[in-house]
């Protein structure tokens, strides 16, 4: 499914260079709404074989642009449930919820025809809340905070639309505790985002 829709982006991102750009793409605001997919690296020292499953998901982000080639990123969504599998118990033990808001400083590039890159850097703030662990016998670190690396691009359509595609790679890691309070080890999900959408600049 990613590659069709990549697929898809390309060729209508083609066809977009081709036409001429319209007033209104150059406004300090710019709202997204993407469609996301989770694709999580599943870092696991707790001897559990811990890994959850990627899923896609809807984003929504807003943009303020200081000047044409600076703006700052906020990346929203709202809490996600994630299956927990155990790959030592060949079973999923639980599900837990994670809400990932994530603010990123961005440098996009001008002067280009038909179509604006970007890259970004920032910092991911991630809440977990509804843990079930085997039977709540195990427990999570209720937050997490990690870098965020981006790379995306814009195609203007003109009056201030644009195709977007973007991809990032954040830090989010939690500690595993069980029942008595010992710390089990960490799980690291450290998932690259591959987002798809369009926007409205104005």
């Amino acid at each position: 499914m990613l590659k069709q829709s990549l697929i898809a982006l390309s060729a209508a991102a083609a066809l977009a260079a081709a036409l001429p750009a319209q007033a209104q793409d150059t406004g300090k605001w710019l709202v997204r709404a993407r469609a996301v997919h989770i694709d999580s690296a599943n870092k696991d020292d707790t001897g559990l074989g811990l890994s959850i499953n990627n899923k896609w998901i809807p984003e929504l982000d807003i943009s303020y642009f200081f000047t044409p080639n600076l703006a700052a990123e906020l990346v929203l969504t709202y809490p996600q449930k994630q299956t927990v599998h155990s790959s030592v118990l060949n079973a999923d033990i639980g599900t837990f919820k994670h809400l990932p808001p994530t603010l990123t400083v961005q440098y996009h590039f001008t002067g280009l025809t038909g179509f604006r890159p970007y890259l970004g850097a920032g910092v991911n703030y991630t809440n977990i809340s509804s843990v079930h662990l085997v039977n709540d016998t195990y427990n999570l670190k209720r937050s997490s905070v990690g870098l965020a690396l981006q790379a995306g691009v814009d195609v203007p359509l003109g009056g201030g639309w644009v195709l977007n595609a973007d991809v990032k790679k954040v830090q989010i890691g939690t500690h595993v505790y069980d029942n008595t309070g010992a710390d089990a080890g960490k799980f690291k999900v450290d998932p690259v985002l591959f987002g798809l959408g369009v926007g409205k600049r104005f």
